[in-house]
């Protein structure tokens, strides 16, 4: 049963959306460190996912991996809470021709119950952190199971409660955010163009603990460990040097322990036994 407190959540985090959706690419694509975490993420799942399979994509936003999944010959329902996102979403499918390849659906995760198209999907996926702005992660993740086929996919990027770059935030003297995912039992304030809600924040091992009876653990990989997070304005164009040489790090010691949890995100995918 979804709480009240939960209701007004989801509702303000879709409007902050929603307020935001028509900005959003204007401020989020020139952006090279998100296009490099779009890549990072774009290129885990392809690792896995077989050709002409079917996604449910989970907070799609304004339908930039949507749009790139359907080009790869993909089929993609996509669902967000966000009446702004989705109608920005729309205006690019149309555009873009693509509404052969990608449905959407105006669904919350925390009730996918709801959902009208219940697949079932070969994968899926949500991408940047969407999955943190609830504190029921474990109810969302048991109601996956119904809409996979077979040895179907789950990737999800999540926001871990320890973050290197966030942490050493501390010594410029910004010390908000460099202690604000400590709060992570009673979530922690986030604001999107004036609106404020909550967001939670979880390791992997909680995802792997509540999925490990219908589900195999593929692979875990940090993002954004040792490139630095994207509200690092700038980072990239300014030491350009050092960043490549972050890019080749990262790429390393991505998979490896304690780097793959203390990013700024992580890649998770599971697959159904």
């Amino acid at each position: 049963m979804i709480e009240k407190d939960d209701i007004i959540n989801e509702q303000l985090s879709a409007a902050a959306f929603t307020r935001q959706s028509a900005i959003f690419d204007t401020i989020y694509s020139p952006n090279t460190i998100i296009q490099y975490k779009r890549e990072r993420v774009r290129n885990h799942i392809n690792q896995y996912l077989q050709p002409r399979s079917t996604i449910l994509e989970l907070n799609a936003g304004t339908g930039e991996d949507a749009i790139y999944f359907a080009a790869n010959s993909h089929h993609v329902h996509a669902t967000d809470i966000s009446e702004g996102m989705l109608k920005e979403l729309d205006r690019k499918v149309r555009n873009n021709n693509l509404e052969e390849s990608i449905s959407i659906e105006q669904c919350s995760f925390t009730n996918l119950a709801a959902l009208k198209d219940k697949g079932p999907y070969h994968l899926i996926f949500s991408n940047f952190a969407g999955l943190n702005c609830t504190d029921r992660l474990p109810d969302v993740l048991h109601s996956f199971k119904p809409l996979l086929a077979p040895h179907g996919l789950i990737t999800l990027v999540i926001l871990p409660p320890f973050c290197l770059w966030e942490t050493l935030l501390l010594f410029k003297g910004k010390f908000k955010t460099a202690f604000r995912r400590f709060n992570s039992k009673s979530g922690a304030d986030a604001h999107i163009e004036g609106v404020y809600f909550k967001c939670w924040y979880y390791k992997p091992s909680l995802i792997i603990d509540t999925l490990k009876d219908d589900f195999e653990l593929i692979s875990t990989e940090g993002l954004c460990t040792f490139v630095p997070p994207s509200y690092i304005e700038n980072f990239a164009e300014k030491h350009p040097f050092l960043y490549k040489w972050l890019v080749k790090l990262e790429d390393k010691f991505k998979n490896k322990l304690p780097w793959r949890n203390i990013g700024d995100y992580y890649i998770i995918t599971l697959r159904k036994k």
